[in-house]
């Protein structure tokens, strides 16, 4: 670990950042903020973007109003629609690393495979795919929680000869128009992607293991008159704020109230009868509206917005299948109910491995003593400081972990959880310390403070049972949201008391290079 002549060793940088979605470009942004230049931005994908580079399957689109999707420094003017494509959304990640000046900090094609900390340097050693090494003193990782596909385990599944793939790997080469198709799942992607295949298939087979509640999308194209309206920057502050506030309320307004069950369920029953009643003026057949209705609680997972998604399966060529999937076969897809169907391509919208051993994070990483950051979370359950930071895993930081994200826009938990991370390692500089870790006891603090209101929310009735929402893990667990409001969740990612952290310098040498570094630092 040490180099040859017993002194310590440098890192080649200070911060490495891994993942260029917006969750890196905005820890970036807040690394710079803090006058901290020297970062790298590493990713497998060739461009950045992220979620919105990876998903490009037919009606991809952001689920909250374009004006509250984008960052509070650098917020655009210049949207298509209210609810903007996908596309549209990874030309303003480019946008961001432009105007930021973060395009000569990436580092893209080849992502992270492992993260070992070097107990005796002080420093992480970041082995990427192409097989070269990273060192870093400090690391943030900003891989998204919507980044390791989930892929059904159904029998006969690799048998099937037809064309097969998952919603965030689209295979745009495939040309569908005509053919057979089956979409495997109903969330989110689902409900965008559905409606589309309908326009061009010949026949469109929906398997469905539950429905989900869906409001009406009040989307509609910007167009130049209101986009130079948003050009004035006083009003779009406000209509971000505004916008953010409300898609917290009505995301998760009953997360964030778990202290009043009535509140909650007088709130959720309003809601419940009007989403009803969107469905009964979108589907008149009464067989094909109780197919189409929840079974669980609103709330229990994220909700949806669509104009036309109900009324897709109205159409004669598209059916819904509610019974289970038995098998594949070669050539399709059989039911429970015993009946085949031929396919010439399978979609499967399945979701994601959010909160799954070995999938968050995708690689391993090795703390103090050589903990591995999954082997300790499966043990001892999913659990950060302020979504942030581990304990026995030093200069580490996390932009999307565990108890990170109050539901909302993801927007605000980036910058919230990138300015947590970035004052961190700004002190670390001030006071010269080449090593950084949250204590013990406010780690449990605030692990044991949202876990106690987490299993007080709804999702954890009788009312959430049949709902297999992606909010509580394989271990019973709401490890995957933040019962909070999105204000306590900026607010305590600013202004945490500082001494929750450790802060060393070890050995001494490190401690002057360190100061070095920051005087350097400061001069540029």
């Amino acid at each position: 670990m040490n180099s040859s002549n017993g002194s310590p060793v440098t890192p080649a940088h200070e911060v490495v950042i891994i993942g260029a979605g917006l969750g890196g470009i905005g820890a970036g942004v807040a690394l710079r903020r803090a006058g901290i230049e020297d970062f790298i931005i590493v990713d497998k994908w060739p461009k950045v973007g992220g979620t919105w580079l990876a998903n490009t399957y037919p009606g991809v689109a952001v689920d909250v109003p374009s004006p509250v999707y984008n960052f509070s420094f650098q917020q655009r003017s210049r949207w298509s629609r209210f609810f903007a494509p996908g596309s549209e959304l990874q030309r303003y990640a480019e946008e961001v690393v432009d105007k930021q000046g973060l395009r000569d900090k990436l580092l893209l094609g080849s992502g992270a495979s492992k993260g070992v900390f070097d107990e005796a340097n002080d420093l992480w050693r970041i082995t990427l795919d192409n097989g070269s090494v990273l060192t870093a003193r400090f690391v943030i990782g900003a891989v998204g929680g919507l980044e390791q596909p989930h892929n059904p385990d159904i029998p006969g599944l690799a048998d099937y000869t037809g064309k097969i793939m998952h919603s965030s790997r689209w295979d745009h080469d495939y040309d569908y128009r005509g053919k057979r198709v089956a979409v495997i799942g109903t969330g989110a992607s689902a409900l965008q992607l559905i409606p589309e295949l309908a326009k061009d298939v010949s026949r469109l087979t929906v398997y469905q293991r539950r429905a989900i509640w869906i409001a009406p999308k009040p989307d509609f194209a910007m167009g130049p008159v209101l986009n130079s309206v948003l050009n004035f920057p006083p009003l779009q502050q406000t209509v971000r704020f505004v916008g953010n506030v409300g898609v917290n309320a009505g995301l998760g307004a009953g997360l964030a109230v778990s202290n009043y069950p009535r509140v909650t369920s007088v709130g959720l029953t309003v809601g419940e009868t009007a989403l009803k009643s969107y469905l009964f003026a979108q589907v008149r057949d009464p067989e094909l509206r109780r197919k189409l209705t929840p079974d669980y609680r609103l709330g229990c997972k994220r909700p949806s917005v669509s104009n036309s998604y109900f009324r897709t399966f109205t159409k004669p060529h598209v059916d819904l299948v509610t019974d289970a999937i038995e098998r594949f076969t070669p050539t399709g897809i059989v039911s429970a109910d015993g009946v085949e169907r031929d396919v010439d391509m399978v979609v499967l919208a399945t979701g994601f491995k959010v909160m799954e051993k070995g999938y968050t994070p995708p690689y391993p990483i090795y703390g103090r003593d050589g903990l591995e950051l999954g082997e300790f979370w499966d043990a001892n359950r999913f659990q950060a400081y302020q979504g942030v930071s581990v304990p026995k895993f030093p200069n580490a930081f996390l932009i999307v972990g565990p108890y990170a994200y109050a539901p909302g826009s993801y927007i605000p938990l980036i910058e919230a959880t990138s300015a947590h991370a970035a004052r961190v390692i700004g002190e670390a500089r001030r006071r010269r310390a080449t090593c950084v870790e949250v204590r013990q006891d406010p780690h449990d603090r605030y692990f044991a403070r949202m876990d106690r209101r987490a299993k007080r929310t709804h999702l954890f009735s009788q009312g959430c049972v049949t709902s297999n929402t992606y909010y509580i893990n394989y271990q019973g667990d709401g490890a995957a949201f933040r019962p909070s409001t999105q204000l306590e969740m900026y607010w305590e990612n600013r202004h945490f008391p500082l001494e929750d952290y450790r802060f060393t310098a070890r050995p001494p040498a490190l401690a002057q290079a360190n100061g070095r570094r920051t005087r350097a630092g400061s001069a540029r």
